[in-house]
């Protein structure tokens, strides 16, 4: 299990290469990777803004991706997420599921994803190219997706 918060951007291939080598339990391995888009509703975005708290930031996403541990078989996991001032184009997270067998890596993947979009501790700002910019909430289409993975 790993997580990290940062700046810089990732390589989907490197960092999947670092999780998997020399694993020979592992037969599937999903990766997910946001990136930023140049249009939100329509309208062009010049740029999103990701702030965090630091430390209860990475603490949550530590607390999660245990999670998904608990109710999955995995061999391996790993969530990047970056922060600051991002283009369109730009990767803003990432998250990679290894496992045994693909349902437990795709069902894995999801719920980290589910929960990324609707409750880690991120705050996104977009900016359109005239300098306006507003806050982003989470859609109602994410948090549906979200509650298939809540517990009675």
């Amino acid at each position: 299990m790993a997580v990290r918060v940062q700046h810089e951007d990732f390589d989907v291939g490197a960092e999947m290469a670092r999780l998997t080598a020399g694993r020979t339990d592992i037969g599937a391995v999903v990766t997910f990777t946001g990136r930023v888009r140049g249009e939100a509703k329509g309208q062009p975005i010049a740029s999103m803004m990701l702030e965090h708290y630091p430390g209860m930031t990475e603490q949550e996403l530590a607390r999660v991706e245990a999670e998904a541990w608990k109710r999955w078989r995995l061999q391996a996991s790993l969530i990047i997420h970056r922060i600051g001032e991002l283009k369109p184009g730009d990767n803003i997270v990432l998250v990679i599921t290894a496992s045994a067998h693909r349902q437990a890596a795709f069902e894995a993947a999801e719920f980290l994803m589910d929960y990324l979009k609707t409750r880690a501790p991120f705050w996104k700002k977009e900016t359109a190219p005239d300098g306006t910019g507003h806050w982003v909430d989470a859609r109602e289409s994410d948090e549906a997706a979200a509650k298939r993975w809540e517990v009675a």
